[in-house]
């Protein structure tokens, strides 16, 4: 069969297809629902992991996926009631055919009300079938929306760390960086306008001067050209713009929606971290039982000790590096190897340069470190160690003779410096109880 589109035999096969589509669209919704909700929860529980090793990327990537699965698995919900609804009306037009009003013997008042907003049975159908039709369509569309945003953001942040990095020259950054981030605001700006005016940028001459350098990078950014022909398709109907006008603050009504809570106290609250007067369970690894839970910035093994020591894990973070080379210049490399790798470059550490530079390292994250149990100081004995959430951290264990029974606040502490001038920084506090047995 030819597939051009000015082929007759091509045009009747469309229109056989557009029939019988909401059979296709039943069975991928319904495939689709199911394999959303087995995948969910993996990628929670990456984009938390991502957060947590401050992996920049990563992070776009799974909470990129987090929204996309929220957009589809609501819009194939609402397009499989709708669907469902759209065939119990097939059904129902099967038995009993048209609405008669006449047999209704309403008053003439509500009987021409009726007739006006309700009509006839047909258009109701018809109506359901244009709304399933449309979710299933937008939904992808604004699943491809999201990608484009979602490669903007990510062509951003690589410029702002190209630009962050030492060996970046300064002729680089002024005349290629800046001027680039400069472009991709300005042209997310204007695509934004276009987006929610329904194409207004294109109709006046003056403004398509200067929109069509934008739209035409902005096209490969955002990925447009796969879908742009749905676009203009959806929006040359009164009925698509209608709903186009609807479903932008749609969904900043649900995000607004999600954010929404509901508080019990004045002083309490089920995200306080933990401090000298609040235990968090994200600190203590035996509360830690769900998947997504990671280790706040520090953790013991229970909130009752009864061994006679103390083991603490410390996670590493992103900013600590920074600081282990401005204490120990020594061990700055001439090249930084942080960021993204490929198995075809040298990006990665080797083994033998980890070890060239391992005792050094743990020696200067010992001397910043400073460890308290109330106000007896420890200094640590680091090992380099991963939790079982595979957090990159270090560990070391604390000689509790001589601490008495009873409630003590673990107080973890850094060397941390603003310009020239170095303090002692709170990094995280633990309450914990000790009752040795």
């Amino acid at each position: 069969m030819s597939n051009q589109s000015s082929d007759k035999k091509f045009k009747e096969w469309l229109d056989i297809l557009q029939q019988e589509s909401w059979q296709l669209e039943l069975i991928i919704s319904g495939f689709a629902i199911y394999g959303l909700f087995m995948v969910i929860e993996p990628i929670q529980v990456a984009a938390q992991e991502a957060q947590n090793v401050s992996n920049v990327f990563k992070t776009l990537l799974y909470q990129g996926l987090e929204i996309s699965w929220y957009i589809i698995t609501i819009n194939l919900i609402a397009h499989v009631i709708l669907r469902g609804l759209w065939i119990g009306a097939i059904g129902l037009r099967y038995v009993s055919g048209e609405i008669e009003y006449d047999k209704l013997r309403y008053s003439p008042r509500f009987n021409r009300h009726l007739q006006k907003r309700v009509g006839s049975f047909d258009d109701y159908v018809a109506l359901l079938e244009k709304y399933c039709s449309v979710i299933f369509a937008v939904t992808f569309l604004l699943v491809f929306y999201l990608l484009g945003l979602l490669v903007i953001v990510f062509s951003l942040v690589l410029l702002v760390l190209w630009m962050e990095r030492d060996d970046t020259p300064g002729w680089v950054t002024g005349w290629v960086i800046i001027p680039t981030i400069v472009f991709l605001c300005i042209g997310m700006l204007l695509t934004f306008v276009d987006f929610v005016t329904q194409g207004w940028l294109k109709r006046k001459k003056w403004t398509s001067l200067i929109y069509f350098p934008f739209y035409w990078v902005f096209k490969f950014l955002t990925l447009s050209f796969l879908y742009r022909p749905m676009v203009y398709n959806f929006l040359d109907t009164r009925f698509g713009k209608r709903l186009n006008w609807f479903v932008v603050p749609l969904y900043l009504g649900l995000t607004i929606l999600a954010g929404t809570g509901f508080s019990t106290s004045n002083y309490l609250s089920e995200e306080m971290t933990a401090n000298s007067y609040t235990a968090n369970e994200t600190n203590y690894v035996d509360a830690m039982d769900d998947p997504r839970q990671f280790a706040d910035r520090a953790s013991i093994p229970s909130k009752v000790i009864t061994e006679p020591f103390l083991n603490v894990f410390v996670v590493y973070g992103s900013s600590v590096e920074d600081d282990v080379f401005y204490f120990n210049e020594e061990l700055k490399p001439e090249e930084d190897r942080r960021g993204i790798y490929s198995i075809f470059s040298e990006g990665r550490t080797s083994w033998r340069q980890l070890s060239n530079g391992t005792q050094s390292y743990l020696q200067t994250l010992e001397e910043m470190y400073t460890l308290s149990v109330d106000s007896l100081d420890f200094k640590p004995d680091f090992v380099f160690a991963q939790n079982k959430q595979r957090q990159l951290g270090y560990e070391t264990f604390l000689d509790m003779t001589g601490v008495p029974r009873g409630k003590h606040i673990l107080n973890v502490r850094r060397k941390d410096h603003e310009q020239d001038s170095v303090y002692l920084r709170t990094v995280i506090r633990i309450p914990f109880w000790y009752y040795p047995d």
